[in-house]
This record gives C-alpha cells, sequence and structure tokens, in this order.
C-alpha cells in the first residue's frame, strides 16, 4: 500500500476525531489555508472516502449578493465621476489532483460523514487572517465595522432574563442571555487557538425561541455584541468552540435555538452590556443586558 499524503492523512485523523466541523476550524487545526482544506476533502470524497463535504449559508443574504450582482451587471457606465462599478468576481477555484486509486486509501462505500462549510464575513480589502489558529486569524486584520453602540438607552435586564423582540420579517422572537464567560481563555485555547499578549477571549451563550408563525431565516447572533465602558461595540470573532457549540442558520416556528459567541478584545477592556439586534442601525430591533464587570 501507498504511503498517503501526508496532509491529506492529518486532515482524515482529524475528522475522525471530530465527526462534524466547519472546514475553516479543521483548517485552523492543523495550520493550512481553508481553501487547500476544501479541495482536499472534496478530492479524497470522489476517490471513495467515507465523507461528504457540504455547503451551509444564509439563503437570504445569497440571494440578496445575487440581486446586486444583476443590477450591477445591467447599469450603464458613467461618463464622469467614479467608475462604474463591476459584478464581484468569482474567486478562482484552487486546483487539486485527487490522489490516485492505487494509492494508500482503498475505496469505500461512502458513509455520510458531514464537513460542513460555515459563512463567514471577510474583511475588508480581502482575506486577511494572520497565523492559523492566534488570536490574529481569529480577529482578523481587518474585521467587520461593529454596528454603533450609541442610541440604546440602558438596559435594567441582567444575565439569565428573557426578552420579547419582533424580527425584520415580523417574526416573534424571546431571547434570553443564559451566561457570560469573562474570561473564557480556557475554552479559547481548548480549541486549539492562541491569544495574543494582552488579550482575552469571552464566550456569550444565549438562546433564541421563535413564538410566531413565521421562520426566523438569519443567523441568530450575527448582530450580537458586547458594548464596553467606552460605548464601543466588540463584534463576535469568526470562530466557534469545540466545547461550546455555535449557532445553526435560522430558528423555525416553535423552535428554540441555542449558541455560544466568541469575542477577542483587550485584557484591560470593561464589557458594561451585552445587545442583541436584528438589525444594527435601527434601535427598535434591539435589546440590551448589563453585565458587572
Amino acid at each position: 500500500m501507498a504511503t498517503p499524503d501526508p496532509v491529506d492523512f492529518r486532515l482524515l485523523s482529524l475528522i475522525a476525531e471530530m465527526g462534524r466541523a466547519a472546514v475553516h476550524e479543521v483548517a485552523a487545526k492543523i495550520g493550512i489555508d481553508p481553501r487547500d482544506a476544501a479541495a482536499r476533502l472534496v478530492a479524497l470524497s470522489a476517490t471513495g472516502m467515507p465523507l461528504i463535504v457540504g455547503v451551509e449559508c444564509d439563503q437570504n443574504g445569497i440571494r440578496a449578493a445575487l440581486t446586486a450582482a444583476r443590477a450591477l451587471q445591467g447599469q450603464p457606465p458613467q461618463v464622469v465621476g467614479y467608475p462604474a462599478p463591476q459584478p464581484f468576481p468569482l474567486a478562482p477555484q484552487p486546483q487539486y489532483a485527487p490522489p490516485p486509486s492505487t494509492g494508500g486509501f482503498p475505496a469505500q462505500p461512502s458513509v455520510p460523514l458531514s464537513v460542513q462549510v460555515s459563512p463567514r464575513q471577510e474583511p475588508a480589502g480581502g482575506a486577511i487572517w494572520g497565523p492559523p489558529q492566534s488570536a490574529a486569524w481569529a480577529r482578523g486584520d481587518q474585521p467587520p465595522a461593529p454596528p454603533s453602540a450609541g442610541g440604546v438607552p440602558a438596559s435594567n435586564h441582567t444575565v439569565g432574563e428573557r426578552q420579547l423582540t419582533t424580527g425584520l420579517a415580523g417574526e416573534q422572537l424571546s431571547i434570553q442571555l443564559v451566561e457570560v464567560v469573562d474570561p473564557a481563555d480556557f475554552l479559547f485555547t481548548a480549541a486549539g487557538y492562541r491569544l495574543q499578549e494582552g488579550e482575552r477571549s469571552v464566550v456569550v451563550h444565549t438562546e433564541v425561541t421563535n413564538q410566531g408563525g413565521i421562520p426566523f431565516s438569519a443567523l441568530p447572533d450575527l448582530y450580537l455584541v458586547l458594548v464596553t465602558a467606552d460605548g464601543e461595540a466588540v463584534s463576535k470573532a469568526p470562530v466557534s468552540l469545540s466545547s461550546r457549540p455555535p449557532y445553526r442558520i435560522g430558528v423555525q416556528p416553535g423552535e428554540t435555538a441555542g449558541g455560544h459567541t466568541v469575542y477577542v478584545l483587550p485584557e484591560s477592556t470593561v464589557i458594561t452590556a451585552v445587545r442583541w439586534s436584528a438589525r444594527p442601525d435601527d434601535p427598535r430591533y434591539s435589546l440590551s443586558w448589563t453585565v458587572e464587570s
């Protein structure tokens, strides 16, 4: 039997232990580019390895992006001022040749082992994530601009309390702030990530119940932020912890979904509140809980 590719061997060994994971998490744990990891997993699946490489997305967000692209394609060129915007380019797919069928992994019947691809927000100007498994990778050099912390009145609600709100499509939602773990460095490092000097991590556990008849189709913690003593908002880090599962997209009517959201921030930052928003630029759709430092 031929010796398998060392990187493929490490990928499969890790997946065998995890069972189900996002591709970018698997890539971070072994220190390779997520695109390379995805290409390798697809190639291994095509050779008969018992795994399925899947995709999960925000359907409304994808539809909105496609609508915007079509509008840009139909827009006439501008004669003066800024040049006409162009449709967003599709990133070239990495080429990875699957190993020969006579290689180190014999063909096997397909047994579902889902490896999910979770959507993430890329920093402006390109994906600059820093060294894999480091806090710079988790945080990003240019993270998405957090929603403003201003305009939201002080809240008398505290950790453990549940509040009611309405989603953008009229969803009737009940949201509970279950727990705030601050600091959560032991959870962060146990998941294989590293904090830079002077940083700490925080984990927030919330639950969302859809009490109405309209499905909530967004990621429940997309605009869940920490509010600092200076009035700044700290956005979530694009990582998840194996011991504290993250949210999945959507909450169906009558369903309760729970998730853990991870943040990376300076050690000296004082957190005063946790805020949930369906739409960050409209305080009517925001809920706030006071957090004691």
